[in-house]
Formats: C-alpha cells, structure tokens, sequence
C-alpha cells in the first residue's frame, strides 16, 4: 500500500501532530503504561489501523508485553490474561470508539471503569481513547502503510 500523500513532509502536519502527540502524553502520564498501549491497541484494531498497530505493539513489546496478552487482545473478553482494570479499560475503548454503532458508552461500562479508575484516570483514559481515535482516522484516510515503525521512533 503506497500512502495517498506524505503527510511527514507537510509542515501542516507537524503543527497538528504535535498537539495530539502532547495531548496523548499529557494523558498517559496517570495511566499504567501497559493499560494505556492495550487501550491504543483495541482502538487501532476496531478502527482497521495498521500504522497504529504496527507502532503501538512494538512499543509495547519493547516496553516488555508479552506477545500472549497483544495476541489476545482481540479476543480480551475470552483472555484470561488480562487484570480487572485492564478489562474495564479495554470494553471503555471499544465503546467509546465505536460511537457510530448508536450506543454511546453505557452506564454499566462507565460504572465499571470507575470502579477501577479514579477521575484522573478516567479523563486520561477517555482522552487517550479519544486521541487514538485521531491519529487512526488521520492514518486510515491517508492509508499509511504499516511494517516499517521502529520502537520509539516518534519519540
């Protein structure tokens, strides 16, 4: 797949990158790192992401995931290797990406999360879902290809 423009070359591209880039930091900083690249993950994987999920499992891998928990990752609900709050974290991402399905994030999955979650750490998961959610449909509509990310190349 050959991207339909190169988008790191656009100077517009830095300007708009660098606020999200901050923004999905500024929300990572309360999240346990693991929780926070799982969430990016599923999200990336609802969305059809193969940028996303090229990077966001390397990084994990390079952070020390296991490859059992990323190949379950789909199938979380069925896993038995994920914690309770991962859990939580993981079905707070799918609903929350899949906004168009009508649904919204119910109040049973909310519950759930704050269960798990202080309010800090519900603004910085729902923020980190929401800033993976940009970069997938940046990287979708431009179809940038996936396979060459290197861990930490983008910092």
């Amino acid at each position: 797949m050959e991207a339909r423009l190169n988008a790191f070359a656009n100077p517009l591209t830095g300007k708009v990158l660098k606020h999200l880039i901050a923004a999905g930091k500024a929300a990572e900083e309360v999240l346990p790192h693991a929780t926070a690249e799982l969430v990016k993950i599923r999200a990336s994987q609802v969305n059809g992401c193969g940028f996303c999920l090229d990077m966001h499992t390397k990084d994990a891998i390079a952070a020390g995931e296991t490859s059992t928990r990323l190949n379950l990752v789909a199938a979380w609900r069925e896993a038995t290797v994920f914690t309770e709050p991962e859990r939580a974290a993981l079905e707070l991402a799918e609903q929350a990406t899949r906004l168009a399905d009508g649904t919204g994030v119910t109040d049973e999955v909310w519950a759930n999360a704050a269960k798990h979650y202080n309010e800090d750490q519900l603004l910085a998961l729902v923020s980190a879902i929401a800033v993976i959610n940009a970069f997938n449909r940046l990287n979708v509509t431009l179809r940038q290809p996936a396979g060459d990310y290197q861990p930490g190349q983008f910092g």
